[in-house]
C-alpha cells in the first residue's frame, strides 16, 4: 500500500545544519536522490552495503518506498531529515534504500515478509535484516516518537539495538521460524524434477482464494484499505471466459462486474477531475487516499473496457473514457499530447 501506513507523529524533527550528499546522490532513481541528502549514512542495496555489515557485524536497516507514496515522505520528513535518528541509525545499522519501482524482486521478498508478521504491509517498509540479508523483524510507517499504542521509530532502534548485542541468538530464530514457515506455507513448493500441477488445477485454487476473501455488498477481495486489483479482476475475467458454461465461471464474472460498477460509483473514482484514486481507506470504496499512479489507470482501463467487451453494460465504456481521458490529459508529456490530437 502506498499504504499499510498510519498517521504521522506530531513531533518535529531535530534542526540540523547544511549537509553534504551521502551514496545515494550518485543513483539515478528519483526516490533515492529524494534523500540524498538526510543525515542517514544510507547505502543503495548492493555488495558494499553487504560486506560493510559483515565485516561491522551490525544488523541492516532496509527501507523501501518509491517517489510518490505521500507516507514514505512523511517518515522522511520526521524521521530520516532528524540529525538525531540519523545518528542512531548510522551508527548502530547499516542502512540501505530501496526503491520499489526499481527493485521489485528485492521488495516482494521483504514484503512477503512483513506481511506474514505483521498482518499487513505498506510502504515505506521498515525492515531490520541479519548481515546474511535475513529479516527478524519488519514493519511500516513509524513516527520519530511514541504515540498513543505506535512505538516510535527511535524506541524501536533502541531496542533492536539492545537486543542485537544481548539478545541476537533469540532475534534471528524468531525470524528464522518465521521464514521456515513461510517456505512450508509457499503455494506451490516445487521440488527438483517435480512437475507442476496442471494450470486448470492452479487456476481453480486461485478462483477459490478470490471467491473465499470477496465481500459481497461492496466487491473487492478485503477489508479496508481497499485497492482495487485489476489484476485479480483480469484473472477473474479469464477465469469465465474458459469456464463460462459453469456456475463457478457465472460467479467469476458477477464479482468482476459488481466490483467494477461499486468502484465506479464511489468516491475512489475521481468524479470531478477523472481517473482513480490508488486505494480506498474504507471497505465501501468511499474515501480516497488521494493518490493517483499511471500504472492503476493503465490497468483499470484495461478491466473496464473488457467488462464493457463482455457485457455490452455503457458504464464500463463510459469509465474507460475517463481514465483515458485524464491520463492524456493530466499524465503526459506535451509529445505525446501533439500526438493524441
Amino acid at each position: 500500500m502506498a499504504s499499510g501506513s498510519k498517521g504521522p507523529g506530531s513531533t518535529s524533527p531535530t534542526p540540523s545544519p547544511p549537509r553534504t550528499a551521502n551514496r545515494l546522490a550518485k543513483e539515478k532513481s528519483p526516490y533515492l536522490l529524494q534523500h540524498a541528502y538526510n543525515p542517514v549514512d544510507w547505502y543503495p542495496w548492493g555488495q558494499e552495503a553487504f560486506d560493510k555489515a559483515k565485516s561491522e557485524d551490525k544488523p541492516i536497516f532496509l527501507s523501501v518506498g518509491y517517489s510518490t507514496c505521500h507516507w514514505c515522505h512523511v517518515m522522511e520528513r520526521e524521521s530520516f531529515e532528524d540529525v538525531e535518528i540519523g545518528r542512531m541509525l548510522s551508527e548502530n545499522f547499516v542502512c540501505i534504500k530501496v526503491d520499489r519501482e526499481e527493485r521489485p524482486d528485492v521488495d516482494k521478498v521483504y514484503m512477503t515478509f512483513v506481511q506474514a508478521t505483521s498482518g499487513g504491509g505498506g510502504w515505506p517498509m521498515s525492515v531490520w535484516l541479519t548481515p546474511e540479508l535475513r529479516p527478524f523483524i519488519g514493519g511500516t510507517y513509524f513516527p520519530p516518537r511514541d504515540n498513543g499504542r505506535r512505538p516510535g521509530l527511535k524506541t524501536v532502534l533502541t531496542r533492536i539495538t539492545e537486543q542485537w548485542q544481548s539478545n541476537r541468538a533469540a532475534l534471528e530464530s524468531s525470524g528464522e521460524k518465521v521464514l521456515e514457515a513461510l517456505r512450508k506455507g509457499t503455494a506451490i513448493a516445487g521440488q527438483p524434477g517435480e512437475t507442476p500441477p496442471p494450470a486448470p488445477d492452479v487456476a481453480h485454487r486461485c478462483f477459490q482464494q478470490l471467491a473465499h476473501s470477496y465481500e459481497e455488498e461492496y466487491g473487492g477481495f478485503r477489508d479496508a484499505p481497499k485497492f482495487p486489483s485489476p489484476v485479480n479482476l483480469m484473472f477473474l475475467l479469464s477465469y469465465w471466459a474458459v469456464n463460462r458454461s459453469l456456475e463457478e465461471g457465472a460467479e467469476a464474472l458477477q464479482m468482476t462486474l459488481h466490483t467494477l460498477r461499486m468502484m465506479a460509483l464511489g468516491g475512489i473514482h475521481d468524479h470531478v477531475a477523472q481517473g482513480f484514486h490508488r486505494y480506498s481507506t474504507d471497505s465501501s470504496w468511499h474515501i480516497p487516499h488521494f493518490e493517483k499512479m499511471l500504472y492503476d489507470q493503465a490497468q483499470l482501463s484495461v478491466a473496464y473496457i473488457t467488462a464493457y467487451q463482455v457485457s455490452g453494460e455503457q458504464l464500463f465504456a463510459d469509465v474507460a473514457r475517463d481514465i483515458l481521458l485524464y491520463v492524456s490529459r493530466d499524465l503526459s508529456d506535451k509529445v505525446s499530447q501533439l500526438y493524441h490530437h
